[in-house]
């Protein structure tokens, strides 16, 4: 059976185009369109499409207040267009905070410049979005966190929480963990905020965050994160000095590895190899991550399409390296850590809400 499509946008001209892309694939079927949020609620109340292809700025009622209308009323996987711009970030991430799962840039040049390849990227993408094991957010997490105001971080201590979590700490740390890198994509930006607001300001260690996501997104998405978070948080740049307590956001259309200077670690941010999918790769860091810090760090690999972090993680085992992925029932998209875990190298499957506190009992 065809998934059935709905698209909302305020231009005739998008709706259109979007229509004309998607019926390149036999999968999809456009059932309708809207060209605001409020006609969107009708319509799926309606026709209750399996996916929507959503815009944020329409008038009578916003793409980001129409997506948390249709999670609370009835969940779908929701995918929206975006402009590549900071106000565009924010926005999007407003959205994904709201519900929605994906976002695509609004420019289709920007998602390829083959026309063909265009189509085809994004009808897969709306393909996948149908997929059962796809949840929407609110089904797997609801973040509710306010910004807070850093201060110099109390003494360490032992947060309470449940023995089971605190034993999976243990098992991380006894050989003498020095990093944390955590790697992620579709629904990442969510979960990253979920495990990240867990963590106390006095974190002993160091954090490297790989989340799929364009250039023009990440700085925005780390500024974010850092008014949440008791840690710091910023979009690396090349040559920061890799501290405890800090969590370096790898940049988007780049990659990021860390090296050894010294007695001290630093951060280089490079152009990426063009014939690399991801730009920023999980791979990428982990491989070096494993070479740097041998069997003394923890990856971490969350929701996300398709397999990067396995090969990664490969060469991070392969060093005594510890691994934990995110469970199939809390993930908006059950492919990365499926790749890890079917490959045999995963030490402990958590859920979602259990990995932040399992990260602040490390020590």
């Amino acid at each position: 059976m065809a998934v059935r499509v709905l698209i909302v946008d305020d231009s005739g001209f998008f709706r259109r185009r979007v229509t004309e892309m998607l019926s390149f694939d036999s999968r999809l079927q456009v059932v309708g369109t809207a060209s605001n949020g409020q006609e969107a609620i009708d319509q799926v109340n309606a026709l209750k499409p399996d996916v929507i292809t959503m815009d944020i700025e329409m008038p009578v009622m916003d793409g980001i207040t129409a997506t948390r209308k249709i999670m609370e009323m009835r969940p779908t996987p929701i995918i929206m267009f975006s402009s590549l711009t900071t106000d565009g970030a924010r926005a999007t991430l407003d959205a994904l905070d709201a519900g929605a799962i994906d976002f695509l840039p609004k420019r289709f040049e920007d998602i390829s410049s083959d026309h063909v390849e265009a189509k085809k990227l994004l009808c897969e993408r709306v393909a996948k979005l149908a997929d059962k094991s796809v949840k929407p957010q609110h089904l797997t997490t609801a973040v509710a966190v306010k910004p807070i105001t850093k201060t110099a971080p109390p003494p360490i201590q032992k947060p309470n929480v449940a023995a089971p979590i605190a034993a999976v700490a243990s098992a991380a740390t006894q050989s003498g963990l020095r990093m944390v890198a955590i790697g992620t994509s579709t629904g990442g930006p969510v979960a990253l905020q979920e495990v990240l607001t867990k963590i106390p300001g006095n974190f002993p260690f160091p954090l490297l965050l790989v989340q799929h996501m364009p250039a023009s997104f990440t700085p925005a998405f780390a500024s974010r994160l850092n008014g949440l978070c008791a840690i710091q948080v910023k979009e690396a740049q090349d040559g920061d000095l890799v501290q405890p307590g800090n969590a370096y956001l790898a940049p988007g259309g780049k990659q990021m590895i860390v090296e050894r200077r010294g007695n001290d670690v630093v951060i280089r941010v490079s152009e990426s190899d063009p014939t690399l999918t991801y730009k920023p790769s999980v791979d990428v860091t982990f491989a070096s991550v494993a070479k740097v810090y041998q069997d003394h760090s923890l990856a971490i690999v969350m929701t996300g399409m398709g397999a990067d972090g396995r090969e990664g993680t490969r060469a991070l085992k392969q060093k005594g390296s510890k691994i934990w992925t995110q469970d199939q029932g809390s993930c908006v998209v059950y492919g990365m850590p499926a790749a890890v875990k079917d490959a045999g190298l995963s030490d402990r499957e958590l859920c979602l809400r259990d990995i932040g506190p399992a990260l602040a009992q490390l020590r």
